[in-house]
């Protein structure tokens, strides 16, 4: 009998988690969706969302990004793994005024998208690939060069860039344990800030890893690290961050986020 491979649970998918855990939930919770994250307006932007696009957004969340690009003039669509997923980004919907172009949504695995093939202008999956085993994350990728068009458009965010997470970190908590600023900072980096990253948090990506798996799954890509905005001037640490997330090597460990935008090889 075959061993059955690892899968996050849907049911870890709560509403709770989408509105207190999840990348953007605040911007969420204010406006319901109006106003997007620093992180996901700047994913969002790669796009490039024209009128008359169809736009695939795998694991779409709450929605709001379907919203964005059905105002944009796009034929937007999402898919969730989660039920409650599908759910608020229904009611995401139902609540978007003057949409210019069609917007649905339904509950589907991204291993197997229910669309047809060479269907959409543009693919997005944001904060989603942390989220999947390798072996999903494989298959998921195949799905997504299957519905992209032959001249279309693969956007990606996730973070927390893993080197990060094994090299800069223990550096990191070490420096704030000596500050005295220890409790901030868990031995387990995927505790850090968001307590529920323990449990969904299963396949974190560095800037070479990911273009690798894009590349073995049929993609050609441009693949970059990013971060938060710095306040350079009121931290302590100041000039040492300064100098870890702008100079390489060191900013290859330091800057937390990881961007992609890919299109289909020949």
């Amino acid at each position: 009998m075959s061993e059955q491979r690892p899968t996050v649970p849907p049911d870890l998918y709560t509403e709770e988690y989408f509105r207190t855990a999840c990348e953007g939930f605040s911007e969420f919770n204010q406006s319901e969706g109006e106003n997007l994250s620093r992180r996901l307006e700047a994913a969002f932007a790669l796009a490039e969302v024209r009128p008359g696009m169809t736009v695939l957004d795998v694991g779409c969340g709450r929605g709001e990004i379907l919203r964005h690009c059905a105002r944009l003039g796009a034929h937007a669509y999402g898919m969730d793994y989660a039920k409650v997923a599908v759910e608020i980004s229904q009611d995401v919907i139902e609540q978007t005024d003057r949409p210019q172009g069609r917007i649905g949504v339904c509950q589907a695995n991204a291993l197997k998208l229910p669309f047809p093939s060479g269907a959409f202008d543009r693919v997005l999956m944001f904060d989603v690939v942390e989220h999947l085993y390798p072996w999903e994350l494989d298959q998921a990728l195949a799905e997504v060069h299957r519905v992209l068009k032959p001249d279309g458009r693969f956007i990606i965010h996730t973070a927390p860039n893993i080197w990060y997470d094994r090299f800069a970190y223990p550096i990191v908590r070490r420096v704030r344990i000596w500050m005295g600023e220890g409790e901030r900072y868990p031995a387990n980096p995927r505790e850090f800030l968001v307590e529920h990253n323990v449990h969904v948090h299963v396949n974190e990506q560095s800037m070479l890893s990911l273009g690798r798996v894009l590349r073995k799954n049929g993609f050609s890509a441009r693949v970059w690290l990013d971060s938060p905005p710095q306040d350079w001037h009121s931290s302590r640490l100041g000039a040492l961050r300064r100098l870890l997330f702008r100079t390489p090597p060191f900013r290859w460990f330091f800057e937390r986020e990881v961007f992609a935008v890919a299109a289909r090889r020949p």
